[in-house]
């Protein structure tokens, strides 16, 4: 019972990991409808930026989020502005110009810091507290609380703001949006910044836990895929409860099955939940179609 309790524990904790990389990445899907191949590699930049506000500043590095948020924002607003929106109409395109930025900015990393390991000193990852009997860290609840926190004040601002009414305005429908009034353009734009100050934050977050370097982003990046499909494409809830699926059942298989298949494990569930429900656990029929719909 003890085993039972410790691995639940855990996997919650890294579940919220998994929803807090995804968040930003679900919501720019729902509404411009980018694969972006380079979410791992934009994570992978705000961790380096969490790190160097605090060797440079002397910042704890969770104060890092006054710096690494907002540039972080200005960063998706580039992205979009430069990179995606000249090629709106072109799909295709935008997917590979998205795996273009992902080779570009690992390499620049790569070349910035001669691919050293850097890492926060560890009294900031290393530090614990007891829960039910069990030494978790506290740094993966800090996580497990930012997750929290951002996908309850992202579904309220889409839900009682009129820039997140906006945004599933254009989300549903954009020429019927833009025929009320509504800069599509614009909207797409502060998306897309948006969702990158979302994933500033989790790298802020994550900083502390894991060792930099220019390939990091590609550790989170496939199970990110998993969680926003499994959740529902476009769903916010969905990504967050699809990430603690995912992360109990990494837990479970990797105690009980054998540590090298866990990942093999939620891949196969994934597949299945799929076969059965393809429009994943949250989302709709034609969810790749209308975006945020169901949280209306």
């Amino acid at each position: 019972m003890d085993n039972i309790v410790t691995i639940f524990i855990f996997g919650l904790l890294l579940g919220g990991i998994y929803g807090l990389v995804s968040i930003g990445l679900t919501l720019i899907f729902g509404v411009i409808r980018i694969t972006n191949f380079a979410h791992g590699e934009i994570l992978m930049i705000g961790m380096y930026g969490t790190y160097f506000v605090y060797v440079w500043l002397g910042l704890n590095p969770y104060a890092a989020l006054i710096v690494v948020v907002p540039a972080m924002f200005i960063v998706g607003l580039l992205v979009q502005r430069l990179l995606i929106q000249p090629l709106l109409n072109e799909p295709m395109m935008q997917i590979f110009a998205t795996f273009g930025l992902l080779i570009f900015l690992e390499n620049l990393v790569l070349m910035l810091t001669n691919g050293a390991a850097l890492g926060i000193p560890s009294e900031h990852g290393t530090r614990v507290i007891s829960l039910l009997n069990n030494k978790v860290s506290v740094a993966q609840i800090l996580a497990f609380a930012a997750s929290t926190i951002i996908v309850i004040s992202l579904h309220l601002f889409l839900n009682q703001t009129m820039m997140g009414k906006a945004i599933r305005a254009v989300t549903q429908d954009k020429r019927a949006a833009a025929t009320m009034g509504i800069n599509v353009n614009r909207i797409f734009l502060l998306t897309f910044g948006i969702g990158t100050a979302i994933t500033g934050i989790g790298s802020v977050f994550l900083t502390p836990i894991y060792t930099l370097s220019p390939t990091i982003g590609g550790s989170f990046v496939l199970a990110a895929f998993a969680v926003v499909v499994l959740g529902g494409l476009g769903s916010v809830w969905g990504a967050y409860f699809a990430g603690l699926i995912i992360g109990l059942i990494e837990s479970f298989a990797g105690f009980y099955i054998d540590p090298t298949l866990k990942s093999a494990v939620w891949f196969l569930i994934f597949i299945a939940v799929l076969i059965v429900r393809p429009s994943g656990l949250l989302g709709i029929a034609g969810a790749e179609e209308v975006g945020l719909r169901e949280q209306q």
